[in-house]
C-alpha cells in the first residue's frame, strides 16, 4: 500500500503535511510516558496473577451464576489500551486472557458456548466490553466474527437453545438470560456466592415476611437460611419471569454483530426492541415500567405495580442502572441509523426526573428511586448520562440538559479529586467547552499516580490468590484508560455496563498497519462542537518522521468534510475540503500541527474496519453441523 492509499478501491486518503517544528507540550510528554508505563504495568499484572496459560491463580471450584464478569473485567482494558496506542504485547495478552477466562469459567460452570449460561445484563454488559474492544483492536479475527453472529442469535430468537426473546411480543422472557436461554426460576445455588454481599444492599422487597435487618437499616439478612428461602420464593414469583429495561443493554451485543457483518436483521432487531420499550413507556403515562410479564402486561407479577422489578426503579441501585440501559440502546440505534430521535426514550426519563426536582441545601435534587410510598432518595443528578446523550447528538437541547445540572465548582474539583477519566466526565466536558485549560496535564498526572498506586498494591499484595474474592483483580488492573479515551478520542468513557465507544476520532499506524497512535505521537482533542472538533498532533521524535491516520468516529460512521491548519505558517491557508472517513497526517521530525476538522456525522455505514482494507472479512463463517445432513450429498475421499 502506498502512503495515503486504501487497498479496496476507495479514493486515496487525503494527506496533510505537518512541517512546523514544535517543543513538545507537557501534556504530550505525559501522554507518551503514561503509555510506556502502562505497557510494562499490564505485563507485570498478568505475570503476577495468572499461570503461563493465562488462567487466573484462583480456587478449584466456584458455584453460582456470578463471577465470570469480574474475571473479564480484570483485563477488559487491555484491548482498549492497544487500540489507543498500547503495545503489541498488550494485544497478545488481551486475546490470551479472554480465551483463558472463557475456558476457566466454562470449567467452573458459569460459561456455556463461550457465553454466560445465564445472568443479568448489568453483568453481561460489563463482560462484553472486552469483546467490543477486541473487535476494534483487530476486526479480522474469524473466531471473533463467528462469536459475534452466534452471540447475537441468543437474543434475536434465532438460536434454538437460547430462546431468550419472544418475537411476537417483542420481549425478553427473563431478566436472567444467556446461552442456555431464560432462567425462569432462580435456585439457591445461583445466589450462593452473593448472600453475604447482598446483606449490605437494600432489601429487594418491602413486604418480606419476618424480615431481619442485614448490615444496616433498609437491608435484609440474606445469610439467614429461612429468610433466604422466603426471598428466593418471592423473587421467583415476582422477578424471574418477564422483561426489564436492563435487557436493552443486549442491543450492544447485537450492534456488535452488525458492525462485523452489516446485516439488516441485526439493525432491525435493535430498533424493534427499543420501540417496544417506547410503547410500554407511553402506555404507562410516560414512565418506563421496570417489569413486564410474559403476556406483555406491565406489572403482571408485581400486583400491577410498574415499579419494583429486577434492577429497576428501586432494587438494588435505583434509577441509574435503568437509565444507562435506555441511553445505551438509544446510542446504538443512532449509530446504526443516524436518527437522533432514538435518544428520545432516555431523554424523556431524564426530563421526568428533572420535573420532580426539589431544592435541598441550595442544590437541585431528583428522586433516584420509586418505592410503594412514592418517589424517594432525592440526590443531585449526575451529569454523566446527559453528557453521553449530548456526545451522540450534539443537539442544543441535550447541551441544555447537561448545563441545567451545572455546578462548575464541583465539576472542576472532579478533575483533582479522582475519576481518572472514567467517572462522570464532567471535568472533561468543561474542558472541551473551553474551560479548565490545565485539565489534560492534570488528568494524565492523576492517572500516572493511580497506575503507580496500583503497581505498589500489586507488588505488596498480602492476599493468597487462591482465597480472595472474585473482584480482587478488578481493582488492581493497572491499565487505566479513561484519560487516554477522553483526551485522544474526544469523547467520554463508554458506559461501563455495556456501552460501545462513541468518539470523534481514533487513530491508526499506517507503517505497522495496526490501530492506535504510532510510536512517539501524541494526540489531544482540545474542543468539540456540533460540526467538528480541534485536534492537536505532535511527533515527539526530533530525528524521524511519523505518519498517523485519523478516522472519523470509532466505526468510521462520520466523514471529514474539511480541515484548517491553526497557527504557524499554515494559518493563512484556506480550508481544505474533504470527503473521507480517514485523513493521514504526515508529521515531520519533531513537528506538530493543530487542525480544525469539520465532520458530517452518521453519514457512513458503521463497521469494524481499518484503512488498509477488508483483510479477511470476505472469509465465510463456519457453519455448524446439522443433524439432517443428506449422506448422499457427502463426498468421501478414496483410500490413499
Amino acid at each position: 500500500m502506498q502512503p495515503g492509499q486504501e487497498d479496496h478501491g476507495a479514493p486515496p486518503i487525503p494527506v496533510i503535511e505537518a512541517t512546523e517544528p514544535t517543543v513538545p507540550p507537557t501534556w504530550a510528554l505525559w501522554e507518551r510516558r503514561l503509555i510506556d508505563v502502562m505497557n510494562a504495568a499490564g505485563v507485570e499484572f498478568v505475570e503476577k496473577y495468572t499461570r503461563s496459560d493465562g488462567t487466573i491463580l484462583w480456587r478449584e471450584d466456584w458455584p453460582g451464576m456470578d463471577g465470570s464478569d469480574d474475571a473479564y473485567e480484570s483485563f477488559y482494558t487491555f484491548p482498549l489500551f492497544y487500540l489507543l496506542g498500547g503495545s503489541e504485547e498488550i494485544h497478545r495478552l488481551a486475546r490470551k486472557e479472554w480465551d483463558a477466562v472463557t475456558w476457566q469459567w466454562t470449567e467452573y460452570g458459569q460459561i456455556y458456548r463461550e457465553f454466560d449460561a445465564y445472568y443479568d445484563w448489568m453483568h453481561h454488559g460489563e463482560s462484553n466490553l472486552y469483546l467490543y474492544f477486541l473487535a476494534l483492536a483487530d476486526p479480522y479475527v474469524l473466531k471473533d466474527r463467528q462469536r459475534a453472529a452466534r452471540f447475537a442469535g441468543f437474543y434475536t430468537g434465532e438460536d434454538d437453545e437460547a430462546q431468550n426473546y419472544d418475537k411476537e411480543l417483542r420481549l425478553m422472557r427473563s431478566p436472567l438470560n444467556g446461552s442456555r436461554g431464560p432462567r425462569l426460576e432462580i435456585s439457591p445455588e445461583d445466589w450462593s456466592t452473593h448472600r453475604d454481599v447482598l446483606r449490605h444492599f437494600p432489601s429487594p422487597f418491602e413486604d418480606i415476611p419476618g424480615a431481619r435487618q442485614g448490615s444496616k437499616p433498609g437491608t435484609v439478612e440474606w445469610t439467614d437460611d429461612a429468610l433466604f428461602a422466603t426471598i428466593l420464593d418471592m423473587m421467583n414469583r415476582r422477578m424471574a419471569r418477564g422483561d426489564v429495561p436492563l435487557n436493552l443493554l443486549a442491543t450492544s451485543l447485537v450492534a456488535h454483530a452488525y458492525l462485523y457483518h452489516g446485516e439488516a436483521k441485526h439493525r432491525d432487531w435493535i430498533l424493534e426492541y427499543l420501540a417496544a420499550w417506547q410503547e410500554r413507556t407511553e402506555a404507562n403515562r410516560g414512565i418506563t415500567p421496570d417489569n413486564v410479564g410474559l403476556s406483555g402486561q406491565i406489572g403482571e407479577y408485581m400486583d400491577g405495580k410498574w415499579w419494583g422489578g429486577y434492577y429497576g426503579w428501586r432494587w438494588p441501585h435505583g434509577v441509574t442502572t435503568l437509565l444507562e440501559a435506555l441511553v445505551v440502546a438509544g446510542q446504538n440505534a443512532v449509530l446504526l441509523t443516524g436518527d437522533p430521535s432514538h435518544l428520545d426514550l432516555a431523554r424523556s426519563q431524564i426530563d421526568l426526573l428533572w420535573s420532580l426536582r426539589r431544592q435541598e441545601d441550595g442544590r437541585w435534587c431528583v428522586p433516584l428511586k420509586h418505592m410503594d410510598a412514592g418517589w424517594t432518595d432525592y440526590q443531585p443528578m449526575s451529569p454523566a448520562l446527559a453528557i453521553q446523550i449530548w456526545n451522540i447528538s450534539q443537539a442544543e437541547e441535550d447541551l441544555e440538559r447537561v448545563l441545567r445540572l451545572s455546578d462548575p465548582e464541583r465539576w472542576d474539583r472532579e478533575m483533582v479529586l479522582g475519576g481518572v477519566g472514567w467517572g462522570p466526565g464532567a471535568a472533561w466536558f468543561r474542558y472541551v467547552q473551553g474551560h479548565l485549560p490545565d485539565y489534560p496535564e492534570t488528568i494524565l498526572q492523576a492517572t500516572y499516580r493511580e497506575v503507580s498506586r496500583l503497581l505498589d498494591a500489586i507488588r505488596n499484595d498480602p492476599e493468597d490468590p487462591k482465597s480472595v474474592y472474585i473482584q480482587h483483580w478488578v481493582g488492581l488492573n493497572p491499565v487505566v484508560c479513561g484519560a487516554l479515551v477522553q483526551l485522544t478520542t474526544g469523547a467520554p468513557y463508554p458506559i461501563y455496563h455495556g456501552g460501545l465507544l462513541h468518539c470523534r476520532v481514533r487513530y491508526f499506524d499506517p507503517e505497522k498497519q495496526r490501530p492506535g497512535l504510532p510510536d512517539d505521537v501524541a494526540a489531544l482533542v482540545e474542543a468539540v462542537h456540533a460540526d467538528g472538533f480541534r485536534l492537536r498532533l505532535v511527533n515527539l521524535d526530533p530525528g524521524a518522521p511519523r505518519r498517523v491516520i485519523a478516522q472519523a468516529g470509532a466505526f468510521g460512521e462520520h466523514a471529514f468534510s474539511g480541515a484548517r491548519v491553526v497557527g504557524g505558517d499554515g494559518a493563512a491557508a484556506s480550508d481544505t475540503p474533504l470527503d473521507s472517513r480517514w485523513i493521514e497526517v504526515a508529521l515531520g521530525p519533531g513537528c506538530g500541527i493543530t487542525l480544525d476538522l469539520t465532520t458530517r456525522r452518521y453519514v457512513n455505514p458503521p463497521r469494524y474496519d481499518c484503512p488498509w482494507g477488508s483483510r479477511g472479512q470476505d472469509v465465510a463463517l463456519i457453519k455448524p453441523r446439522t443433524p439432517d445432513i443428506d449422506p448422499g450429498a457427502l463426498i468421501f475421499w478414496p483410500d490413499l
